[in-house]
């Protein structure tokens, strides 16, 4: 009698909630069977090569259009970045009487109070120092010249200091060199190296991977995209080749050739051809030129020739992409995880679960975005509220525009990106069930449109 009653239990088992043994072996034969993503049909993987074989190809060929071999020479202006610059170091620190040191031997007599006339009281009374620097590199090395600091500035120097020093041919002898900066090499490459450190020992091999990606894309950035702009090449079309790239490599290398991550490719170009439609129509909209600030304006002087509005909108798309593969990612990640976890459930229902989890995800993710961009100008800002000037007039300058076109647009394109990625990964995992699942499958998720399992 024991011997006849006892196959009835396991399949009993499933419909009222798999006990110890059915999440035990059931469960984990199931997975270790199939690998960690669900099963793609052929006529499905043959869909999405369809697609993006012929994508890939078209970026390779524009890569190969638009490479530019280097960005194009140009006689040094010495203004801002454009200026020869060596390392040196401070070798000694004397205190000396600003009124010995500065041009002006008179005392002053102007207004105290404001900012400008307090300078100039602490410079003709107060305490300077008198740097002396060594070139450490270029063809003067072992040279020494002195530079005064004044007690109002706000970078002071001290005896060891490594310092980035600007020369000037056309100056004086005594003149060619100044400080402009502290060399901030060694703390950088030390912080870059926990990060590292950080990434790896937590992602392990995906985080090495990652990491790969990340240097992949900086050489991308810096090869291609900016020496094709400074050539002439439209910003638009090299920003759209060069966020391709990126995505195809990165997506890829960090996430492994699969049906999932072509899915989440998929989402990110939808969501980046959305972006580039609405960033185009309204910046020329908004008649943003691109050209506000000291560097965008030294650009233009350098390369008359680049369209400043386009290199507006590169900036927008590629600033975009980052936040849209992590958005694109997760949304796929998601709904495989629960179509792993309920075989049964049908599209609507992996649809309506997955854009659930995405509804949470993006909101984060677009505060995070709009905070990031505050952040960044929050000197302008506080500039704006110093002088007083209405929300509408801070909004309607071009400097702070341009921060809410791309903000917005940015923003626009994150949200679009949930629904298409989760419906396109909806899709194509609910339509393919191959029967070398069995019978061992979970018990339908309520919510779930799929059809129940038949024995």
């Amino acid at each position: 009698m024991t011997t006849t009653q006892q196959p009835p239990p396991p399949p009993s088992q499933p419909p009222h909630g798999p006990g110890p043994s059915g999440t035990g072996h059931g469960g984990h034969g199931h997975s270790h069977s199939h690998g960690p993503a669900a099963p793609v049909s052929k006529h499905l993987r043959k869909v999405i090569a369809a697609i993006l074989v012929p994508f890939s190809v078209a970026v390779v060929v524009g890569l190969v259009v638009l490479w530019p071999g280097g960005a194009p020479a140009h006689e040094r202006t010495g203004v801002g970045f454009d200026r020869q610059t060596q390392q040196a170091t401070v070798t000694k620190v004397d205190q000396v009487d600003c009124k010995s040191v500065n041009a002006s031997g008179g005392t002053p007599t102007g207004d105290t109070s404001t900012a400008e006339g307090s300078s100039a009281q602490q410079q003709a009374t107060g305490t300077c120092e008198n740097a002396t620097i060594r070139i450490d590199t270029g063809k003067d090395k072992g040279r020494t010249f002195t530079e005064v600091v004044q007690p109002d500035s706000p970078r002071q120097l001290h005896e060891g200091q490594k310092v980035i020093v600007a020369y000037a041919p056309d100056a004086p002898e005594n003149l060619q060199y100044s400080v402009t900066d502290v060399n901030r090499k060694l703390p950088m490459t030390l912080l870059a190296g926990i990060f590292a450190v950080a990434v790896v020992v937590v992602g392990r091999l995906r985080g090495l991977m990652a990491l790969i990606a990340l240097a992949v894309s900086f050489l991308v950035l810096t090869s291609f995209i900016l020496p094709a702009i400074l050539q002439g090449s439209n910003p638009l079309v090299v920003a759209v080749v060069g966020a391709s790239t990126i995505m195809l490599i990165a997506l890829y290398m960090c996430h492994g050739l699969s049906a999932r991550t072509s899915v989440a490719v998929l989402g990110t170009l939808v969501s980046l051809l959305l972006i580039g439609l609405l960033g185009s129509l309204f910046i020329d909209w908004a008649a943003l030129t691109g050209n506000t600030d000291d560097n965008t304006g030294l650009i233009h002087g350098l390369y008359p020739h680049i369209d400043m509005s386009g290199l507006l909108l590169a900036g927008v798309i590629i600033g975009s992409l980052g936040v849209l593969d992590d958005v694109t990612v997760t949304q796929t990640s998601a709904v495989w995880e629960l179509h792993e976890a309920n075989p049964t459930m049908g599209w609507r229902g992996l649809y309506r679960a997955g854009i659930r989890i995405g509804r949470d995800h993006i909101a984060s993710v677009v505060n995070t975005l709009v905070l990031a961009y505050a952040g960044a100008a929050l000197p302008l800002l506080l500039l704006f509220s110093i002088a007083q000037s209405s929300v509408s007039d801070v909004a309607n300058s071009e400097l702070v525009a341009e921060e809410i076109v791309r903000t917005l647009v940015g923003s626009i394109g994150l949200v679009a990106s949930v629904p298409v990625t989760t419906a396109l990964a909806a899709l194509v995992v609910s339509a393919d069930r191959p029967g070398s699942h069995g019978p061992e499958k979970a018990a339908p998720v309520r919510g779930g449109r799929g059809r129940r399992r038949k024995r």
